[in-house]
Order: C-alpha cells, then sequence, then structure tokens
C-alpha cells in the first residue's frame, strides 16, 4: 500500500491570534482540526524544525540554537547548514523502514544540505572571488536549480532577510514546491514560509502590519493548499514559536567585558569577540543567550553577575539545562532567559567607533550572535541608510567593491518591537498545529510528538494511534 501524501507548512511566527486574520488556513483547521502545539527552549528556528524531525529535544538533537560556539574550532557560528549538525532519525528514516521507496522534498527548512532526502531547495547566495553577494539557490539533484529558476525566476535573496525582507521570499519558496509537488510527486513536502517573522519583529505581534502581513501571507498560501488537494495530499501547518512583544535590548557581553571576562582583538581600529582567550562571553540568540564560561572557578560569579542583569528571567545551569531537555554538549555552561518584554543583543564593544564593519552590514554568518536589527534602515537615520544602499549598488553593478552599510547599532536594537525564544506564557501568543485529517485530532501535541505524528498521517506507522 502506497503512504498517504503529506504537506508539512512551516509557518513561521503563526499563533492562534493570528489565525483568526488568515481564512484560508482555518479552512484546514474547518476540515479537520486546531491544537495547541508545544515548543522546545530555545523556541527558535533551528531548535525547534530539528525536534519536530527527530521527535527529540536539544539534549538529543543537539540543535541547541540558532547557533552556538563551536568549541574544537573555537569560533561562533550561527545559521549553518549541513544536515550532519542534526543527530536522530529522521521521520523519513523512520517512514523509509517501512516503506523504502519513501521520497521527500525539503523546500527550505533548515539543515538541508547533505540531508539523505530525494529533492532539496534552500538559500544559497554566490560568493564570488573578488567580494560580491548574488542571490541564488542550492538544490539536489543540480538540474533541479535550472528547473525551478528556468520556471519561476531567482530566488530573492534580499528579500528573504534584511531591510527589505518580505513577501517575495515566501512566493518563490511556495511556487518552488508547488512545482515539486505538480512534477516530481514526493511523499513528504517538507515548506518553509517566512514571512510573518519580518513585520512581527519589527512592528510586534499587535501592530497593523502585523495584521496586514497575516493576512498577504494567508494569500500565498491558497494555491499551496490548492495543488497538495490536487496531490491528495494529508496537509499539517505548524509553526516553530510565537512572537511577543519587546521593547528591551540586554546587552550582555557588555556587562562581561565590562567585567573584564570577556576580551577581544584589535585589527585596523575595530574589535573582534576573542573566544579563546575570553574567560566568559555569551551567544546571544533572540530572547535565550548561551553563555560559554572557560573556568568553573569562574561559574558562581558569572552566574551572579548574570542573575543580577536587568532584563533577565532566569539563569539555568546543569540542573536548568537538563530541566529544559537543554544539557547538550554545545549548550552554554550557563544558558539565559530574558524577561517577556526583553531579549538579548550580541553587541560586545563600548564604544561604536571601534565596532566591526560587519555590526552594520547584512552579515548573519560573521556576527558572533543574532541581530534583528538587521531588518531596519538605520532608524536613526534611515534616508541616509537608504542613500548608501544606493551607492553600494551602484557600486556592485558597475563590478566595484562596496559594503551595504545600512544597519543601525543601538538606535537599530531600540527600534525591534518583536522576539521569542521564551516558553510562551499564553496559548494564544505560542506555536498552533492544523490538520486537514480529523481522525488524529488532539487538543494539544508537543513539539517532540510532530514526528510520531506525521508517521501515522502518512500510514507508516507501525504504532497505533496513542490517546491524547
Amino acid at each position: 500500500m502506497s503512504p498517504t501524501p503529506l504537506v508539512v507548512v512551516n509557518v513561521v511566527g503563526l499563533t492562534p491570534r493570528l489565525l483568526k486574520r488568515m481564512p484560508r488556513l482555518r479552512g484546514v483547521a474547518e476540515r479537520g482540526f486546531e491544537a495547541e502545539l508545544g515548543t522546545v527552549l530555545p523556541a527558535v528556528t533551528c531548535s525547534a524544525q530539528a525536534t519536530f524531525l527527530t521527535g527529540e529535544p536539544p539534549s538529543g538533537h543537539g540543535i541547541v540554537g540558532n547557533g552556538w560556539y563551536f568549541r574544537d574550532l573555537g569560533e561562533v557560528f550561527l545559521w549553518r547548514q549541513h544536515h550532519a549538525l542534526m543527530g536522530g532519525e529522521k521521520v523519513w528514516q523512520a517512514a523509509r523502514r517501512v516503506h523504502p521507496g519513501y521520497t521527500v522534498a525539503n523546500v527550505c527548512w533548515w539543515y538541508a544540505m547533505g540531508a539523505d532526502v530525494d529533492w532539496t531547495v534552500t538559500p544559497r547566495p554566490i560568493y564570488y572571488a573578488d567580494g560580491r553577494k548574488e542571490p541564488d539557490c542550492y538544490t539536489d539533484p543540480p538540474e533541479l536549480h535550472d528547473e525551478l529558476t528556468g520556471a519561476i525566476g531567482d530566488f530573492p535573496l534580499f528579500t528573504y532577510w534584511g531591510p527589505n525582507a518580505g513577501i517575495a521570499s515566501s512566493r518563490w519558496i511556495r511556487r518552488a514546491a508547488e512545482q515539486l509537488l505538480a512534477t516530481h510527486l514526493p511523499d513528504l513536502t517538507l515548506v518553509y514560509l517566512p514571512h510573518l517573522d519580518y513585520d512581527l519583529q519589527r512592528h510586534g505581534p499587535g501592530a497593523p502590519q502585523a495584521a496586514a502581513a497575516a493576512a498577504a501571507l494567508d494569500a500565498e498560501i491558497g494555491p499551496l493548499l490548492d495543488a497538495a488537494e490536487r496531490r491528495g495530499a494529508t496537509v499539517v501547518v505548524l509553526s516553530e514559536y510565537g512572537i511577543t512583544d519587546v521593547s528591551r535590548p540586554v546587552d550582555v557581553n557588555r556587562l562581561l567585558r565590562s567585567e573584564g571576562l570577556l576580551r577581544v582583538y584589535t585589527q585596523d581600529g575595530m574589535e573582534y569577540l576573542d573566544p579563546w582567550t575570553s574567560r566568559a562571553f555569551a551567544v546571544a540568540d533572540h530572547q535565550i543567550a548561551h553563555v560559554y564560561v572557560k573556568d568553573k572557578a569562574d561559574l558562581a560569579a558569572v552566574r551572579k553577575l548574570c542573575e543580577a542583569l536587568p532584563g533577565v528571567a532566569e539563569v539555568l545551569d546543569g540542573d536548568g539545562k537538563r530541566a529544559a531537555g537543554l544539557d547538550h554538549e554545545r549548550a552554554g555552561e550557563l544558558v539565559l532567559v530574558a524577561e517577556p518584554d526583553a531579549w538579548f543583543t550580541y553587541y560586545y564593544w563600548l564604544d561604536d567607533a571601534r565596532a566591526p564593519d560587519f555590526a552594520r552590514l547584512v552579515e548573519i554568518h560573521r556576527k558572533p550572535g543574532y541581530d534583528p536589527a538587521e531588518l531596519f534602515f538605520d532608524p536613526e537615520n534611515p534616508g541616509k541608510a537608504k542613500g548608501r544602499a544606493a551607492v553600494a549598488l551602484a557600486r556592485k553593478k558597475l563590478g566595484m567593491r562596496y559594503l551595504m552599510s545600512v544597519v543601525g547599532l543601538d538606535a537599530g536594537a531600540r527600534a525591534v518591537r518583536g522576539s521569542h525564544g521564551r516558553l510562551p506564557a499564553d496559548p494564544a501568543d505560542g506555536p498552533v498545529l492544523l490538520c486537514s485529517d480529523p481522525t488524529v485530532a488532539r487538543e494539544r501535541f508537543a513539539a517532540t510528538e510532530v514526528k510520531d505524528l506525521l508517521l501515522r498521517l502518512a500510514g507508516v506507522s507501525p504504532a497505533g494511534p496513542k490517546e491524547g
């Protein structure tokens, strides 16, 4: 017997509150059911996706955030892409134990590169030798690249993240998923739609811009739902986290530096985090920060400092990490959880004149922490920032070197109005799961139960239904 086709749409930031403004998605629940969806700590993209796919918490699959300190390399890296970083048995690997020919298309879920799936699509810029960065995507098999770009155009990278982030990137991803559904007929299609991430972080979840983003994305999803229906697929829509209002950036690394625990090195007048010699530093990730402490003798003092920092709600040590399912060797010795209205910056310099040049760029791979200020043209002078961008673009078109220096520093951080990472205080502001098949309905699923749910919906799980 053939498995039931599944289309799993990851609508980032979707909550029960926003769902009220999204009639096409509500239609999925009306045909099937809506359930509260538990998340993991940290409630961030890479950790949540890894849990959905493996059924394990971060302590099992090892994805302790969107990035971490790679101790064996002495470097902080965020947004790595290789699948080998994620441990645990994936949902399709479990399906293949029952149905060896089970096929999978991954359209922009994380850790896609190198995965043992049949079709892979993920954003991947072209990094030219002269320093230029051009929009593109990575596909496997390679010929899928020209098939997709020939049909729907180049991947619009600069609307996927940055000050111009918007609906165009989600539209491209949606169209790529439709193309794969129509021409390759995968058994499982994973689709990642990021649009709600943008204006909810820029303006907050209650802002008019957030409502408009929800309506725009709902309209964009419609054709994908229609394509899934033509395929005879069961549809699952889920989210990784809900975005809530914030107003306070918290500079944990500046505290650690002022206390002589974090060290920098200087080149050309710019300061760079020196993780090799620092006694303690933090990898900031929205409302969670991993604090790496080199010497256990410093642990109590660092903990005391962090507990006293305004904006810090909790400091998790070994016991706290175990209770949260976050006790993995990649995690910091301490994990900070922000107050509900606060989030953590990565900033470690004490004088903006000494900040590295990448601090003012959209540069997700060089910053040793997450930077939501990249979603804005410098709020202190957005017109001037846009002018600099126009000049940089002209230089780029002439084949000259350029820096797209548009991101504000402290002003950019103060402009952020939405964040995530904490566990939700109210289910209305947390993740949600929708399913077009009512036979497996429950009121709530834990994130660790999503893998088993998908296997049951596909008809490839040897286990019977569990009681909710």
